[in-house]
């Protein structure tokens, strides 16, 4: 292959001319397809050798950073219970590096994974939906990783409850592998939990949901919040629940003043049938 036909292979320029109406063959839509995908993973692979390089670097490192939480429950358990990480198997140290490693690249390479989805997307939509979808590319990054800060910082406080369970006289050994999984699951749950009245937001542009619905139901949204809070959250203090819940709650709220907005904006209101009960019936 030459050096243009790899070029070509890696940039997934369209082989056919795009028509006037720009519409594209279906073999240049799998060529890009595959051209972006190729770059994601090359990406993909180059944060995982720098992953490496930080993994167990002196106070600061990947390691450091995903044991942080223990440590600190470790320390406020100190005198009560005695708690100790380690590690199960001969090879599990390798393996644990490849994965926390992975995990790392994985986060740190989205930016250019998700524009390289967006950027496959974003040609087949309409001007205003393109607007839109620059407006859910630039919030919803940043939501989700509040929620990872905040549930990091509820962690040390969750495990501190769960470890001091143990009963006395017990040594509670914490295997690292199931450590790790618990960490990543509980500051993936904070993430998508932060991510959703978003959605809700995009609903509503989408004509689905209404303003003035989520305002009556809003009584229902509260109670399921806080079900989910509690249900979502694996330690059974009510503080990682609330630190869950109210700002869920918070972003609720806005989401319900953002929709009302929208909904006057585009008139639907005066045209909107949310003004009858579902069992009432219309003057029509």
């Amino acid at each position: 292959m030459s050096l243009s036909g790899v070029f070509d292979y890696f940039s997934g320029r369209p082989r056919h001319p795009v028509g006037a109406d720009g519409r594209m063959a279906l073999s240049d839509h799998l060529r890009e397809l595959r051209a972006r995908l190729l770059k994601s993973a090359l990406f993909l692979v180059l944060a995982f050798f720098v992953a490496l390089f930080f993994y167990e670097r002196p106070n600061e490192g990947l390691l450091g950073l995903v044991l942080g939480p223990y440590n600190d429950a470790q320390a406020a358990l100190e005198g009560q219970t005695t708690t100790k990480a380690y590690v199960a198997s001969a090879g599990g140290p390798l393996l644990l590096q490849l994965k926390l490693c992975g995990v790392a690249a994985i986060v740190a390479s989205s930016p250019f994974w998700l524009y390289q989805i967006w950027a496959f997307v974003v040609p087949g939509l309409h001007p205003q939906e393109r607007r839109w979808t620059r407006i859910f590319a630039a919030v919803a990054g940043p939501l989700f990783m509040i929620g990872v800060a905040t549930g990091y910082y509820v962690l040390p406080r969750g495990l501190e409850v769960l470890i001091g369970f143990t009963p006395a006289g017990l040594e509670n050994l914490v295997e690292f592998g199931d450590y790790f999984s618990f960490f990543t699951r509980m500051l993936l749950v904070f993430g998508v939990a932060f991510e959703i009245p978003l959605f809700v937001i995009m609903l509503n542009l989408a004509g689905v949901v209404s303003g003035k619905a989520l305002g009556r139901y809003r009584p229902w949204i509260i109670l399921g919040t806080f079900v989910f809070a509690a249900v979502a959250t694996p330690s059974t203090d009510p503080f990682s629940m609330l630190m869950l819940a109210l700002p869920m709650l918070v972003l609720f709220l806005v989401a319900e003043a953002i929709a009302r907005t929208v909904d006057r904006a585009r008139g639907r209101g005066a045209h909107s049938t949310d003004q009858w009960d579902d069992d009432e019936a219309s003057p029509l």
